[in-house]
């Protein structure tokens, strides 16, 4: 058996107190760090325009805005609506289907992309863009806000002799804001009759 040229030091066995003062010494880290925590997370834009601009704004609520739309004695009524940062502003826009509240008959949608005037809760909301009229006489369907961009299934009619009460053609388009507008796109064979 050949023998170590280093002599045997006393600190390289391990006895009961090396591992009490191990433990107390975990103990120790892991105690110091349940009262040492990170800030909280906050989702914000990143770029340009993102500054200084509030974290959790919220976005415009469509009952509080004034349509483009003659509805004569009937109410105007808000169908569906979304909300997103459609502009990159890091401030929610939302993007309502209005159409007229009347009592029987399939009356023509508007799509409308509202901001507000204001960051509170009843501020009035503004209508900056109309990507739908209603005079294009056409009906909403599948309607969403997802990536900045606003996609939905339009259906609408082949000709004037189509009775309103079945749209005979089905389009689906997406509008994206591009150069300070917001720029309409069909996706290929999305027509059909």
């Amino acid at each position: 058996m050949q023998h170590s040229a280093v002599p045997e030091l006393a600190h390289t066995h391990t006895r009961p107190i090396h591992w009490v003062a191990t433990a107390a010494a975990l103990a120790a880290v892991v105690a110091a760090s349940g009262f040492l925590q990170p800030d909280k997370a906050t989702a914000a834009q990143h770029g340009i325009e993102a500054k200084g601009a509030p974290a959790a704004a919220t976005p415009p609520d469509p009952t509080h805005a004034d349509y483009p739309l003659d509805c004569g004695p009937a109410k105007v009524l808000v169908q569906k609506k979304a909300s997103g940062d459609l502009d990159g502003d890091g401030l929610p826009e939302t993007v309502a289907v209005v159409r007229c509240d009347a009592g029987s008959g399939t009356p023509p949608s508007g799509v409308y992309v509202l901001t507000k005037t204001e960051d509170t809760p009843k501020a009035k909301a503004r209508v900056v863009a109309t990507l739908v009229d209603p005079k294009e006489r056409l009906s909403v369907k599948d309607f969403a806000v997802r990536d900045a961009a606003v996609t939905a299934t339009l259906l609408g009619y082949s000709s004037p002799d189509v009775p309103s009460c079945c749209p005979d053609v089905n389009e689906s388009a997406k509008w994206q804001w591009k150069n300070g507008a917001f720029v309409r796109s069909t996706p290929p064979a999305a027509r059909s009759m």
